[in-house]
């Protein structure tokens, strides 16, 4: 892609490229007189509706479906209150990223700054002592998306596997098969899908795939909302050991961090995402109302029973409950293509550099190739979708949506001012411990469950 040269009158960089402009450049200037808005220059931007419904989209999908699994691990009280808190949080990450990022913008005169580039914006014009790691910040955060998008395909293998062992078995009784048989069966036609590069032709596939989920949600609820058992036949209160499982699968379900810098970006009036009512805190009370409603309704519905997907435990002899599985499953597999774009172009960047040009085709086959069997692997290590989503969620979501948000925010402000008494530092300083916690003991109990399952299994 070509970008036109810096001018006087037009200086900052439209793609959220390194700009070359100084902070105290002649004639142009203080930082304060700056508008980032006044200077983006996007092709097509997309309308608040649109910006809300492209969030919202982010936000939901196979993790609603997860929830009540969710609720599981600590019971419906602390589940119900525990996904507020984690909504609350999420919100307050995002909020923070997008408002540092709109001020490194100001400082160094763009219009705006993508996820990676504010991250490195802010350390190079941070404390002297911080500003030589800013090549490594672009290489954790670039690699912490990747993981992200890597460990979520993941979980849609063996989503999509789970989902089609759960209908061949009922039409096929005699002959059931491991659920990692179907995740080697998913393997070629998701290698040769994947090898599409270009967003335009996987339009159409994210239009069906949304389709598809809305009347997947439709149908569980039908179902969930029939005759609920009564509270007594679930647990309020689970003990806490359990509840690790329960914010690594929340924080997985809610984050879509890694699309709230391109959506704000591309934004015709940037000014509504923040603020109050404004895109970001509308999305979010809808997401976390829905989370909150399905995970409590679903545990109640199913109680302990409940499987990773919600949709797993429909009937399997109803054709509605049949028609959802199968819908929930094009769903999700439509969708990986869609998610696995971002990590092949992180990536690719990082390769096309150290590859001959007349084999820049070949590598791209290699590269995708290599990646899809990454994501079955993995999920043929982990063929239990609830313990993989937990996995996933406290080690990259949490650290994507957590703590590189809190890290550059400290930052960004250590030699502007952390606010009154501090309270900024104090406040971070919580959510790194918070983010410590889900972290640490997310992995532990995730791990300490997948071994006790599988050496129960095999030996």
């Amino acid at each position: 892609m070509a970008l036109k040269k810096s001018s006087p009158e037009n200086d900052h960089d439209a793609f959220g490229m390194e700009s070359t402009v100084t902070l105290d450049r002649e004639g142009i200037g203080s930082k304060e007189d700056y508008d980032p808005f006044q200077h983006r220059n996007i092709a097509h931007p997309t309308s608040t509706v649109g910006s809300f419904f492209h969030l919202l989209k982010s936000s939901l999908g196979s993790g609603l479906l997860a929830m009540p699994a969710a609720f599981k691990h600590t019971g419906l009280i602390p589940g119900f209150f525990g996904t507020i808190l984690v909504a609350i949080i999420a919100t307050h990450c995002v909020h923070i990223l997008v408002k540092t990022s709109r001020d490194i913008s100001k400082e160094c005169r763009v219009g705006f700054l993508n996820y990676t580039d504010t991250c490195v914006k802010v350390f190079k014009n941070g404390p002297k002592r911080l500003r030589p790691y800013a090549k490594f910040v672009r290489h954790f955060v670039d690699y912490a998306m990747a993981g992200v998008c890597l460990g979520g395909t993941s979980v849609y293998v063996i989503f999509i596997a789970s989902s089609l062992k759960n209908i061949f078995d009922y039409f096929y009784p005699g002959y059931t098969f491991q659920v990692e048989v179907y995740c080697g069966v998913l393997l070629l036609p998701l290698i040769l899908l994947t090898q599409v590069r270009h967003l335009k032709y996987l339009v159409p596939f994210s239009m069906f795939a949304n389709l598809c989920l809305i009347v997947t949600f439709i149908v569980t609820c039908y179902y969930t909302f029939q005759d609920i058992p009564n509270v007594s036949n679930v647990n309020l209160f689970n003990s806490v050991q359990r509840w690790p499982l329960f914010l690594s699968t929340a924080i997985f379900a809610m984050e879509g961090i890694n699309v709230v810098m391109p959506v704000e970006n591309e934004m015709a009036n940037p000014r509504h995402f923040l603020g109050c009512p404004g895109v970001l805190n509308v999305t979010m009370v809808l997401v976390a109302s829905l989370y909150a409603v399905v995970g409590l309704f679903g545990y109640l519905k199913y109680g302990d029973e409940v499987l990773g997907s919600i949709t797993l435990n429909l009937p399997e002899n109803e054709a509605l409950a049949l028609a959802a599985k199968i819908l929930v499953a094009l769903a999700v597999f439509f969708t990986y293509f869609l998610q696995m774009y971002a990590p092949m172009d992180i990536m690719w960047t990082r390769l096309k550099d150290r590859i001959s040009v007349r084999f820049h085709n070949e590598g791209q086959i290699l590269m995708r190739t290599l990646s899809v069997m990454l994501t079955v692997i993995l999920a043929v290590a982990v063929p239990d979708l609830e313990l993989l989503i937990g996995l996933v969620g406290a080690v990259f979501f949490s650290t994507l949506g957590l703590f590189i948000p809190v890290v550059v925010q400290t930052v960004h402000k250590w030699d502007r001012g952390l606010g009154t008494c501090s309270y900024i530092l104090w406040k971070n300083a919580l959510l790194l411990l918070f983010y410590v916690l889900v972290l640490v003991s997310g992995c532990y109990s995730s791990v300490t469950a997948i071994v006790v399952k599988f050496t129960s299994t095999y030996f």
